[in-house]
């Protein structure tokens, strides 16, 4: 049957006008990382740790930022190769939920290319183990092959201090956090924002996942713009951020914390963060937990160290999180002992995971669940609806490390 031209051009103009109207359907994409502990050094691990949580606490003040945000620990880093410039020039870049800024040139120095625009802004950002300072460029940045951002703001560093064997930092953290980084600007959209103002991806939700650290080097996986059903087991439960400052202007959350039948933390607020290494608790709390445990404090490492003993009578650890109660079973709450050397401890010691904080409860601040609490769970930071998520993996029950 022949249909005339006319006939013919209209169909075409419904046919294209049906497909136009119709949305892409973009799946989440995933950024893989590396997970590296490099605690060895002047300070240990809980030391650095308590630095960083104090630059977390003092960077805001009366519940405004001051342009200083959360220390990067160099514990534990979480690095991925970014691409900047067209063609991308690629970056080891350092991955923190506890920042915001996204910034190259601490070692290998940003190469200008045809996509590179200079804004004549100054951005500088304090850290609580180094800072940095220098020029905004607007750039491509490519974090994979389908994870690709046209206009980036940059910080360009002409002076960095306290960053070693890495480029500088992709910042996930809330886009809050680059309030008075930045001259002449508010805040900058953070990498995951301006995925999502793209449409590259539909959620501004981010999904992170963690490998058990049974070696020096373990991976990990971001997924911008959902989550990855592979990566946790059950369903995920949403927290809503906490009302309570300064736990708020982070990923913070409401949580109570019991050891066996003994409460450790009353119900309070505080922070889920990647970039601190332990598990911290309030100092009133954590000696309740150090009484309950036995253990003795150990110079070298900064960790509670306990017996074989008494970690055969360890009891789990119960994180009460919006109705749903998290376990930290008694081999989630040590150092895996494979890495006891990386941390300047004994190879034959056993050490506890759960560290003090440096503050009594009641701060608006009594806790950081950081990467040991957070390797045995899927986490997801959802910018769009103002929480968190949590759920079970295949590895929050494993019984050796």
């Amino acid at each position: 049957m022949m249909f005339p031209s006319s006939a013919l051009l209209s169909l075409l103009l419904v046919a294209v006008s049906i497909v136009s109207a119709t949305p892409v359907r973009r799946e989440p994409a995933t950024l893989s990382f590396v997970a590296k502990v490099n605690a060895s050094g002047t300070s240990n691990l809980a030391e650095i740790d308590r630095a960083r949580a104090q630059s977390l606490l003092q960077s805001v003040t009366k519940g405004k930022r001051d342009g200083t945000v959360s220390a990067t620990t160099d514990g534990v880093s979480y690095t991925a190769s970014i691409g900047v410039g067209t063609p991308p020039t690629q970056y080891t870049l350092l991955i923190d939920t506890g920042s915001s800024n996204t910034w190259v040139g601490a070692a290998a120095k940003y190469t200008p290319t045809s996509s590179s625009k200079d804004t004549g802004n100054t951005v500088s950002v304090s850290y609580g183990s180094g800072s940095f300072s220098g020029k905004e460029y607007i750039d491509t940045v490519t974090l994979s092959s389908s994870l690709v951002i046209k206009s980036q703001s940059i910080g360009v560093a002409t002076n960095a201090t306290g960053f070693s064997g890495v480029d500088g930092i992709l910042g996930v953290g809330p886009v809050d956090l680059t309030s008075g980084t930045v001259s002449n600007t508010d805040t900058v959209p953070t990498v995951t924002d301006n995925l999502f103002s793209a449409g590259t991806i539909t959620s501004d939700v981010l999904g992170i996942f963690f490998s058990p650290a049974a070696a020096s080097d373990s991976t990990g996986e971001l997924t911008f713009g959902g989550t990855d059903s592979s990566k946790y087991t059950g369903s995920i439960n949403y927290i809503p951020i906490t009302s309570t400052s300064p736990a708020s202007e982070y990923w913070g959350i409401d949580q109570s914390i019991t050891y066996g039948s003994t409460s450790i933390l009353s119900s309070t607020s505080g922070i889920v963060d990647t970039g601190t290494t332990l598990t911290l608790i309030a100092s009133d709390a954590f000696s309740t937990y150090q009484t309950a445990t036995g253990g003795v404090m150990d110079n070298a490492t900064g960790l509670l160290k306990i017996t074989s003993a008494q970690y055969s009578a360890l009891k789990p650890l119960d994180f009460n999180i919006g109705g749903n109660t998290y376990t930290l079973s008694p081999n989630a709450q040590i150092w895996p002992r494979s890495l006891n050397s990386d941390i300047g401890g004994d190879s034959s010691s056993i050490y506890l995971i759960v560290s003090n904080l440096g503050t009594k409860s009641g701060g608006g601040l009594d806790f950081i669940n950081g990467y040991t609490f957070l390797q045995r769970f899927y986490s997801v930071f959802d910018t769009g609806n103002s929480r968190v998520g949590l759920a079970t993996t295949s590895h929050t029950n494993d019984s050796s490390n």
